[in-house]
């Protein structure tokens, strides 16, 4: 099993409800399809770099997950069929990025105390 970390921008015209619904869509996906998901991140509405399809945000998230090399183009498929994606992007991380995923994650979960 390879390690893979997927982004996808989904439009800012949905509903709170409805950007839950298309990320756990994604979420059964790869489920299904026997990738394990080590982590995830809901980065929330953005600021787009440019604007992409008249649009000037979007809701932000972030997968982490280990799976079949097979499994990343069913995947891409999936994004490219659902409309209420702007861009998406799935990078293969070698060991020194999951190192350092693991490293930022664990930082986020114990936080040091700054000296005020």
């Amino acid at each position: 099993m390879t390690n893979y970390e997927t982004v996808f921008i989904l439009t800012p015209v949905l509903s709170e409800d409805q950007m839950k619904e298309a990320v756990s869509k994604f979420e059964k996906f790869l489920k299904d399809n026997k990738a394990k998901i080590v982590h995830q991140e809901n980065w929330g509405l953005r600021k787009l770099a440019y604007p992409i399809q008249k649009k000037s945000t979007g809701f932000y998230h972030l997968i982490q997950f280990q799976a079949e090399s097979t499994l990343v183009a069913e995947l891409e498929v999936v994004y490219k069929r659902d409309e209420r994606l702007l861009r998406f992007l799935t990078v293969k991380l070698d060991k020194h990025a999951v190192a350092y995923s693991e490293k930022r994650r664990n930082k986020a979960k114990n936080p040091q105390p700054s000296n005020a």
